[in-house]
């Protein structure tokens, strides 16, 4: 019998760790952050391990290995993931006049502190609103100081916060809005707002929100500079901020999920969650509304920053009783740390 090399034997090793963090991964969705703060990390990342786990059944299988079944089972068990990280083209669905488009866009306050250099961010955005010209508008991170005229939207809500640096949410509609408000996250810079927006006959609830941010940077190259300058105790501090932030994210996301089942209308949920389509927040938030660019997305659905890796945290979830006809990611359009995202609904 042929003896196994020890390369095979520490790549099995290293499979078989692989294995059991991604199968850890897929139960986190499913506990509450408070339980393991830390390891709610994981969930960012299991995409990394879905593709990983790829690799290694291929590398088992062209050796005709029996190794290749334990990622395979892996990947097999988590099929339901993979819709959430990328998405095959699907079919365009007609126009009607029932339509409406939605967008919702992380600004981060229109560049006031010029983190883009020598470019008028505010016009540019003010430009790509207007061209792509959607019927509700969504920002997060909004700031008044940018002076955006946004004039073609009569109807709108804008909830500022903040002493010396004024931040917010804000909801424009070119429907009427006949109610709105928002929802106070406690020791947090971070809420959501509401508007009931009439559109014809119908009444539809749109929230905006923005959780707890886990402040990743989102320049791959500044995490590796400062690598070599990690020790123990900065080790300890990046833990402890993250576990505080998942714990605090669990929090805010119960508060909406609490608020929004009050609500006897339709409901619309966009926003920048600041965690991944496979976290609890998500889960909770979603609920069983639908996640439009798992409905008819396309691609890797990227709408942070975020170099050599496609992170997707900003969403707009549709009520089970809308049509969703199209969702596009502009992951060119590259005048903020996140990427506008925008759908084409309609009311069944």
């Amino acid at each position: 019998m042929r003896q196994e090399s020890w390369f095979n034997k520490a790549m099995f090793f290293f499979n078989i760790v692989l294995a059991v963090l991604t199968f850890v991964a897929y139960v986190l969705p499913f506990l509450a952050p408070k339980i393991f703060p830390f390891l709610s990390v994981l969930t960012l990342v299991l995409p990394f391990f879905l593709i990983l786990n790829g690799l290694f059944f291929g590398y088992w299988f062209l050796q005709f290995k029996k190794r290749m079944f334990l990622s395979g089972l892996v990947l097999l068990m988590g099929i339901t993931f993979v819709n959430k990280f990328y998405k095959f083209s699907s079919t365009e669905i007609p126009v009607t006049e029932k339509d409406f488009v939605i967008m919702s866009y992380n600004v981060r306050l229109f560049n006031l502190f010029e983190w883009i250099p020598d470019r008028d961010v505010t016009k540019e955005i003010q430009k790509f609103i207007n061209d792509k010209n959607p019927d509700i508008l969504c920002i997060q991170e909004y700031s008044i100081a940018a002076n955006i005229d946004l004039k073609v939207y009569t109807h709108r809500y804008i909830f500022m916060q903040g002493n010396k640096i004024k931040t917010g949410l804000a909801i424009f509609s070119k429907f009427p809005i006949l109610n709105e408000g928002n929802l106070v996250f406690p020791e947090s810079n971070n809420n959501a707002i509401f508007a009931d927006i009439k559109k014809g006959k119908d009444i539809i609830r749109v929230y905006n929100m923005q959780l707890q941010s886990i402040k990743i940077s989102p320049d791959v190259n500044e995490i590796s500079e400062n690598i070599d300058v990690i020790n123990q105790e900065k080790s300890q501090m990046v833990i402890n901020r993250l576990s505080v932030a998942f714990k605090k994210q669990q929090q805010q996301a119960e508060i909406i999920v609490n608020h929004k089942k009050e609500c006897k209308y339709p409901i619309i949920i966009c926003g920048d969650l600041n965690n991944s389509a496979f976290s609890y927040v998500y889960r909770r938030i979603k609920g069983d509304l639908k996640d439009t660019f798992e409905e008819v997305g396309n691609g890797f659905g990227k709408t942070y920053n975020f170099k050599y890796y496609p992170v997707r945290i900003d969403y707009i979830f549709a009520d089970v009783n809308m049509k969703v006809k199209s969702f596009k990611s502009f992951s060119k359009f590259e005048n903020s740390d996140h990427f506008p995202v925008m759908s084409r609904l309609s009311m069944e």
